[in-house]
């Protein structure tokens, strides 16, 4: 009886090999579940839109954009964490779902384990800019007036523990200026009040300037990033201006589940950069002044322990730490 166990487990266990190699081969054999972990009609959900059109043709086969707004992101990463690890839930990634949430304050994930890193899509930079109507007309003004101002000056961010808030916490701990924090409920009324001079600084992203920046209500005078942007080609680097660890930017990329087969995430991350590549893709993301960044799995995952750990450290230097 022993001898026929064993006989029969030798071609059970191959069926079972074959079988996942089959699967794996197979993918994808039906549609892909993309979550948004913002509401329909921002610009995260427009990169997802635009990203995944070409990313379906390319693998012949249908992705279902899942808007899933609330909680700062959390709902998506848990809804995302929590799926089978087939390959047919992926989730549009971002600076704050696993970055800037996952250091300042407490999140039921882990941006690290609880996931797999398909690819990064791309990301704009931070640009610092300031009211229009103070003196400063370039970066080293600006500094020798907020030194001279010392607690006197006050920034704008999109929230308490929001990237525009991180970034500029970087830089005063950098530069050793003194300016208050003012947190709003997202960028748009900290534009309005710095505007309208209630405020003097901001760190928004690149999109959401560019409109201020056309009106010359705001000045820009130095942009997050490894290199200028090419949509503000005058406006320098902190990197170039002497400041060092500005790399950071909002940042979108994708991520599944953890342990999703590598076979599984090597063809997401192949067919995800040959969508990338295309020049045309360039200029549908600079709407949103995104510039497409493809990596393979490994380097996103890099990336994003990279920018977790950044952000953690500074969060702890700064005592920041928020309840919710």
């Amino acid at each position: 009886m022993k001898r026929r166990a064993f006989t029969l487990a030798i071609p059970t266990s191959a069926f079972l090999g074959l079988h996942r190699s089959a699967r794996a081969e197979d993918f994808p054999s039906k549609p892909i579940r993309y979550i948004v972990p913002v509401a329909a009609g921002g610009g995260s959900d427009m990169v997802g839109r635009t990203v995944t059109e070409r990313w379906g043709k390319l693998l012949n086969q249908t992705f279902i954009v899942d808007n899933q707004g609330g909680g700062g992101g959390v709902i998506a990463s848990q809804n995302t964490a929590r799926a089978p690890a087939d390959g047919y839930t992926l989730m549009q990634g971002y600076v704050a779902t696993h970055g800037t949430s996952p250091a300042t304050r407490q999140v039921p994930y882990d941006p690290v384990k609880d996931f797999t890193p398909i690819g990064m899509i791309g990301g704009t930079p931070n640009v610092l800019v300031i009211n229009a109507d103070l003196p400063a007309k370039d970066f080293k003004q600006f500094l020798d007036y907020a030194k001279a101002n010392a607690g006197k000056l006050s920034y704008g961010s999109a929230g308490a523990g929001s990237l525009t808030h991180l970034t500029m916490e970087l830089f005063k701990q950098q530069t050793g200026l003194q300016m208050t924090h003012v947190p709003y409920r997202g960028v748009a009324p900290a534009f309005t009040d710095l505007m309208g001079g209630q405020t003097q600084a901001m760190f928004p992203g690149l999109a959401a300037a560019m409109p201020h920046l056309k009106s010359g209500r705001v000045r820009p005078l130095a942009v997050t990033g490894k290199a200028r942007h090419p949509q503000i080609k005058d406006v320098p680097t902190l990197e170039e201006l002497g400041l060092a660890g500005f790399d950071a930017m909002q940042w979108y990329g994708v991520v599944g589940p953890a342990h999703m087969p590598a076979a599984v995430v090597k063809q997401l991350n192949d067919t995800l950069n040959t969508v990338l590549r295309a020049p045309d893709l360039s200029e549908k993301l600079a709407v949103e002044a995104v510039e497409p960044m493809p990596m393979s799995a490994q380097q996103f995952g890099d990336y994003i322990r990279t920018d977790v750990a950044r952000w953690t450290q500074l969060a702890r230097d700064r005592k920041i730490e928020l309840s919710t």
